[in-house]
């Protein structure tokens, strides 16, 4: 086991689908937000500016560039998130999906809306997981999840975040997405020092609130899967699209695309 991780912490993860992990970017940090400048400078085509035009503030993501973004490909390749990720999934290998940078500057009121990651991935699996690691201290602005979300029946309706149109259509598939202050679910959240990590399954309801403060909030993530981790269908694109992956229904991702990380070599 990895010296940043104890079984309490793998079983948590088992059970309710997040965990914290306190410290696992920590020697990270400034590569990361050196990353995150230079994909701003020179974004994706991915990138998404996620106000409208009477909203204060920005907030900017874009994911998929691990490859081309050197100071990225050098943190998932020197730090402990592949193995950490491995453990918590309790998975043999772990395999890279994408990245995704995510920067809200000051005075943005706009929340991260409530959404799970999964009805817009074409992965299906027990063995997810994402790592959201914040670049700045966050108290207000941190991520919030919803505690075992990822054991629900159904999914819920994956929709666009600036239109907040359906993603797909067969909105029946899926349930509304709930409010989860309202409904009285367990939602964690903590403050957080630069390199710490939230653990989360692929399933695990989640958002954020605005940023009002007077700083940045700069976060990094990695998405990774496991084991038992499968290509599936979706009723339309996926988001990441990854178009001409040439995949079908069931197989393994094809690791010239989503190398693996864990065990290294």
């Amino acid at each position: 086991m990895h010296p940043l991780l104890s079984q309490d912490q793998i079983d948590i993860y088992q059970r309710d689908g997040v965990v914290l992990i306190r410290g696992l970017f920590a020697d990270h940090v400034e590569t990361l937000r050196a990353g995150v400048e230079r994909n701003m400078a020179a974004p994706g085509p991915y990138a998404a500016e996620n106000l409208h035009r009477h909203e204060a503030g920005r907030f900017f993501d874009d994911y998929c560039n691990w490859q081309r973004i050197p100071e990225f490909r050098e943190v998932i390749e020197t730090s402990a998130a592949a193995q950490v990720s491995a453990e918590l999934m309790q998975s043999e290998t772990a395999q890279m999906f994408h990245d995704h940078v995510l920067v809200k500057e000051p005075g943005t009121s706009k929340p991260t809306p409530w959404h799970q990651d999964g009805p817009y991935y074409f992965v299906e699996g027990r063995q997810t997981i994402s790592l959201w690691c914040p670049l700045d201290p966050v108290r207000e602005a941190s991520l919030r999840c919803v505690a075992g979300s990822h054991l629900w029946e159904k999914p819920v309706l994956p929709t666009r975040w600036l239109s907040q149109e359906d993603f797909y259509a067969g909105a029946d598939d899926y349930m509304p997405v709930p409010d989860p202050d309202a409904e009285g679910m367990r939602v964690t959240e903590w403050e957080m020092a630069p390199g710490d990590a939230v653990a989360f399954n692929f399933g695990i309801l989640h958002g954020a609130r605005g940023n009002e403060t007077s700083q940045r909030r700069r976060a990094f993530s990695l998405r990774l899967v496991g084991d038992d981790a499968r290509y599936t269908e979706r009723p339309g694109p996926t988001s990441p699209p990854f178009p001409g992956h040439g995949m079908t229904q069931g197989q393994h991702l094809r690791q010239d695309w989503f190398p693996r990380v864990w065990p290294c070599g």
